[in-house]
C-alpha cells in the first residue's frame, strides 16, 4: 500500500479510536494526526469536509469492523442465540483489555452527534441496520417469524447498547453476560416454541 493511502486509512483507523474512547467533541484533528502519525496535509486532502466527513468515515470503518467479527462468527455459531453469546464474550475481552475504555465502536459518537448531522445520522443507521440484519437473517433461518425476527434482533442490538454503557460504568462486564443470557434465551424460545 503506498504511503497515501495507508495514511488515509491511519486517520480513519485513528479517529474511530480516539472518538470511542474520548468522545467526539473532545478529539481534536490535531489529537487524530498525532494518534495517526499522518501528515497534517493529508488529513485536509483526504478530508476536505473536515471533521464531520471524517467523523462519517470513522464511524462506517468503527460499523463495519464490528460487521466483520459478526459475520465472522456468524460462520461457526449458527443460531442467533450462540452468535449473541460469542459476540458478547469478544465484547467483554475488548472491554477488559481496554480497563473498560471501550465500548460500542460508534456510541460515543452516536449520541455526541446525531440527529444534528445527517451524514453521522446516515452513517450510524446504516451501522445498526447491519449487525441487526445479521442476527435477523439467523432468527428467519430457524423458523422465527418474519415481524418477530424483525423486532428480536432490533432488540438485541438495542440491549447490546445499553448492556455496554452499564459495563463501562460500572467497569464489569456483569452488566453485558446477564442481559445478553436473557436475551439469547428469549432468541431460543422464538425459535423453539413448544
Amino acid at each position: 500500500m503506498s504511503a497515501a493511502p495507508r495514511h488515509r486509512q491511519n486517520i480513519i483507523q485513528a479517529a474511530a479510536k480516539l472518538f470511542r474512547q474520548q468522545g467526539y467533541a473532545k478529539t481534536g484533528l490535531k489529537d487524530i494526526l498525532a494518534e495517526s502519525k499522518a501528515p497534517k496535509g493529508s488529513l485536509y486532502h483526504y478530508f476536505p469536509r473536515g471533521k464531520e466527513q471524517l467523523g462519517e468515515e470513522a464511524m462506517r470503518f468503527a460499523a463495519g469492523q464490528a460487521l466483520a467479527t459478526l459475520e465472522q462468527l456468524a460462520e461457526t455459531h449458527t443460531s442467533a442465540a450462540d452468535l449473541l453469546v460469542a459476540f458478547s464474550a469478544r465484547l467483554v475481552g475488548w472491554l477488559e483489555a481496554s480497563d473498560f475504555q471501550d465500548g460500542c465502536p460508534m456510541a460515543t459518537t452516536i449520541l455526541e452527534t446525531v440527529p444534528q448531522s445527517a451524514p453521522m445520522r446516515e452513517a450510524a443507521n446504516s451501522g445498526l441496520s447491519a449487525w441487526q440484519a445479521v442476527f435477523q437473517r439467523l432468527l428467519l433461518a430457524e423458523g422465527v417469524a418474519a415481524t418477530s425476527a424483525a423486532r428480536l434482533s432490533s432488540l438485541t442490538i438495542a440491549v447490546l447498547e445499553g448492556a455496554l454503557i452499564q459495563a463501562r460504568v460500572e467497569m464489569s462486564s456483569r452488566p453485558l453476560t446477564d442481559a445478553v443470557t436473557e436475551v439469547a434465551q428469549w432468541m431460543r424460545l422464538a425459535s423453539h416454541p413448544d
